[in-house]
């Protein structure tokens, strides 16, 4: 295991050593990966099968992320991935805590596997942000007894060693870190899609909203490395990749860790002089740190997409306050004119949540104020959820059940109506789409976004997944535009 500092963070890279052994004979990440796959062999030759893994994602992009290191583990670990409706031998959920709605459906998806675990001999792998939470491994340990092995977001990279315990000893294996480690670099990777990909920048956060619990699990914010994250991309961009996005929790705080404020706009412009890169997209921004030097790369980079998620959580200043944003509803209003100002025909996305305790009418007015102010091309829209250990969890819930229904109902209609007559301008124009194969309610259309984000569904002949093309926009919804045609670029 090789370590290198970056301007103070520690960078991890899982190299196996020569001689096969690490420090005091401690077995590297690729033993572990050697020890496991050994035994598939074993298994293979003896039954000519080859074992199986199936992966359900919850939550957001980074535990999409998240899931395809422990995809590309567990292939070079010599399992084979089937889809989530097929038998597997190993069953792994990477879990989200930043709703409780999220919970209760990952408890429910495992305890519906106990037939499926009985019948297969499959196994349930239990990871991500619930999983750093100690109430939930107890209750894990004590209700679910088809999870056989748990850990946490900071220890993703000692799952071969883990599940090589469980598979020597056949005892449950439970190991939550408590503290993050540094930015574990060169872990095995399968990628979803090949024509785009997620590339994490920054790690964890900083942030501390009261709602949130994503510092808790996540940690604190470390960032990559300028030149890795680069050396990845040119891999990519290598291998036929066209787009990537960015990630980070507070994707625009990227470099503040390392002392360097710009480098975010820096790795933009970059990205930009790579060849076979056509789209570049980052989430999610934090309005706080949305630098003028960011839009100004976002102005110049012609990569860079005409689409920006960023987040507002209500209207209200007060509210905002009690939320701890660190911004204000005229600040946020302002930062809206100098983003428009500089690329005129941005797309905005954004997150809202409706019924933080103390939420008054004039608070919830001021949300739908700023709705009818930006016109939001779509939005992401929560009915608030304490989670336990925040500080907002502590907050008596003064506004009664049916009153918070109403005004997600008056905000959803608000937004549905906003996003249909922003829809309605693409009608009769011509898009470039990036195709991601066929449409999931329609197989027999093609389907893709536009550079500002706008689901495409529409019929061509000679058009493949991954290829650029310009579609003609016969009719359009709040939530999706119909095409035709398909010419390719170029």
């Amino acid at each position: 295991m090789d370590t290198k500092k970056n301007n103070g963070q520690e960078s991890i890279r899982l190299k196996k050593p020569q001689g096969g052994m690490g420090v005091e004979n401690a077995p590297e990440f690729s033993d572990w990966v050697e020890q496991v796959r050994n035994q598939n062999t074993a298994y293979t030759l003896e039954t000519g099968k080859t074992r199986k893994f199936k992966i359900d994602v919850f939550g957001c992009q980074m535990n999409e992320r998240d899931a395809e290191t422990i995809a590309g583990m567990l292939t070079d670990m010599g399992f084979e991935e089937v889809p989530k409706d097929k038998p597997a031998d190993i069953i792994v959920f990477v879990t989200c805590c930043v709703r409780e709605n999220a919970e209760e459906r990952i408890y429910g998806h495992i305890g519906g596997l106990t037939e499926e675990c009985r019948e297969n001999g499959s196994i349930i792998v239990a990871c991500g942000c619930m999983m750093q939470q100690s109430h939930v491994v107890e209750k894990i340990k004590k209700s679910y007894h088809n999870v056989k092995i748990v850990f946490g977001t900071h220890n993703i990279h000692t799952f071969p060693e883990l599940l090589y315990r469980y598979m020597t000893s056949k005892k449950r294996v439970f190991e939550i870190w408590e503290k993050e480690a540094g930015v574990i670099e060169e872990l095995p990777v399968k990628r979803a899609d090949k024509h785009k990909a997620w590339v994490n920048i920054i790690l964890g956060c900083n942030n501390f909203c009261s709602y949130c619990i994503v510092p808790y699990v996540r940690g604190r914010e470390r960032s990559r490395d300028f030149n890795d994250v680069l050396a990845e991309i040119k891999a990519l961009a290598k291998d036929g990749c066209k787009e990537v996005t960015l990630l980070g929790q507070n994707v625009n705080s990227y470099g503040n860790d390392l002392g360097e404020k710009e480098l975010f706009a820096k790795l933009l412009y970059a990205i930009e002089d790579i060849d076979g890169i056509e789209r570049v997209r980052f989430m999610t921004s934090h309005p706080k740190d949305l630098s003028d030097s960011l839009i100004e790369a976002m102005k110049t980079c012609k990569k860079v997409c005409n689409h920006l998620h960023l987040p507002f959580q209500s209207g209200s200043t007060r509210i905002l306050e009690k939320m701890n944003r660190k911004y204000t509803k005229e600040h946020y209003l302002e930062l809206v004119s100098k983003i428009r100002r500089a690329v005129p025909d941005i797309a905005l996305t954004t997150d809202i949540i409706v019924g933080f305790p103390g939420e008054t009418e004039e608070d919830f007015e001021d949300t739908l104020d700023v709705v009818r102010k930006v016109g939001f091309e779509a939005a992401y829209m929560f009915i608030y959820s304490p989670r336990k250990g925040t500080p907002a969890a502590k907050l008596e819930q003064d506004i009664p059940s049916e009153v918070i229904s109403a005004r997600f109902k008056r905000l959803a209609d608000l937004q549905t109506r906003i996003a249909t007559e922003l829809a309605k301008k693409y009608e009769g124009k011509t898009v470039e789409v990036l195709v991601d194969g066929p449409s999931k309610n329609n197989p027999e259309m093609l389907s893709g976004r536009t550079r500002s984000n706008r689901l495409v569904n529409f019929k061509a002949d000679n058009v493949e997944k991954g290829d650029t093309v310009y579609v003609d926009i016969i009719r359009a919804g709040a939530f999706w535009l119909e095409g035709r045609g398909g010419k390719k670029l170029g």
